[in-house]
């Protein structure tokens, strides 16, 4: 999988964010718009935790991967299907899905959060869709 340019310059500024916000996340402290989303290590084995955007519809826990399959956490998910989301300092077991054939400019849109998504489609490399089917 060849990563662009504009993945290694984006990742690397989310590399700094994400330290910050998965921080303020752990202590409840980050903004509602934020979620912590906790994979299985597909090499490790070992829970591995992404802050990612709030997109909780009920029972569904909604995300749009900016960087698609090129994402550890996504590759992470697609190995492991069961992880946990952390929402409103409450952590949620739930199975995920990728949705190739979902529309991520119309998923991101409907959104909650939407000043995270329209963020996330700037910097987007190759977005897919990842539904979380939670089970409480």
């Amino acid at each position: 999988m060849k990563r662009t340019s504009k993945y290694r310059l984006i990742t690397g500024m989310e590399r700094v964010n994400n330290r910050l916000t998965r921080w303020a996340l752990r202590r409840g402290l980050a903004p509602k718009a934020f979620a912590l989303l906790e994979t299985t290590g597909r090499v490790s084995g070992l829970p591995r935790h992404t802050p990612v955007g709030n997109g909780l519809s009920g029972n569904t826990f909604w995300l749009v991967a900016a960087h698609g399959e090129q994402a550890d956490y996504v590759r992470n998910l697609l190995r492991e299907p069961r992880v946990r989301v952390k929402v409103n300092r409450i952590w949620r077991d739930g199975t995920a899905e990728a949705l190739p054939a979902d529309d991520v400019d119309a998923r991101s849109r409907a959104l909650p959060y939407r000043w995270d998504a329209w963020i996330g489609r700037r910097m987007a490399t190759a977005p897919l869709t990842i539904r979380i089917n939670l089970d409480n």
